[in-house]
């Protein structure tokens, strides 16, 4: 196997988390998206969608989304589980994981790319340009903010967001807060249990990749 990573970027760090998880040792290309590089034809090769993350596989063809990753990893090493060991578990861990991504961190990412300079005319990942359009970072920002309002709420007096066990769900949403960060946006101090959920999953040594 062979992980396309680039160091700055939140959707590969979901990767890179997942795979500290797991204990293994997969051999890591990195790409500079600052640099262009997702652009180059030797990367078009592995990904002709141009983004990142990007896993090739010995068995089947290059996996090209985080999502896709999970999913090859976790089946392929099954321990420690990270998306869940019953088909309850499952589902509502893959619930939680759609109310950030759809919430939260589409949101980000349309307030930070429709807004940063060095975005401009790159205003969607991928092969095709796109130019900024300054009322959806207004949107973007103000989604982000009303999904931040509500973590404390996701969190209640669970040790992780789905319950007893870390999975994925805290590495999307423990990355959303992170990515927040680059806008100057946090939790609200008052939430509590979810500035004590952020301390723990935060120290962990994963989250330091």
């Amino acid at each position: 196997m062979k992980f396309y990573d680039c160091s700055t970027a939140p959707s590969p760090r979901r990767v890179r988390i997942f795979i500290a998880e797991k204990g293994l040792e997969i051999e890591t290309v990195n790409i500079s998206i600052a640099d262009g590089e997702q652009l180059s034809d030797e990367f078009r090769a592995v990904n002709p969608n141009c983004t990142l993350p990007a896993l090739e596989i010995d068995d089947g063809p290059n996996i090209l989304n985080t999502a896709g990753i999970w999913a090859y990893l976790e089946d392929k090493f099954p321990d420690p589980p990270l998306m869940g060991r019953t088909a309850a578990e499952k589902g509502h861990i893959a619930d939680i994981r759609w109310q950030i991504e759809f919430n939260g961190s589409m949101g980000m990412a349309e307030a930070l790319r429709n807004s940063t300079p060095r975005m401009k005319g790159r205003a969607l990942p991928g092969p095709d340009n796109y130019e900024q359009i300054p009322e959806l970072a207004e949107r973007g920002k103000a989604r982000a903010l009303k999904f931040m309002d509500r973590i404390e709420g996701m969190i209640g007096e669970k040790p992780f967001v789905a319950g007893d066990s870390y999975s994925v769900a805290d590495i999307d949403l423990m990355v959303f807060l992170d990515f927040a960060k680059w806008l100057k946006m946090g939790l609200p101090d008052e939430a509590k249990n979810a500035q004590r959920w952020y301390k723990a999953v935060s120290s962990r040594p994963s989250a330091k990749l």
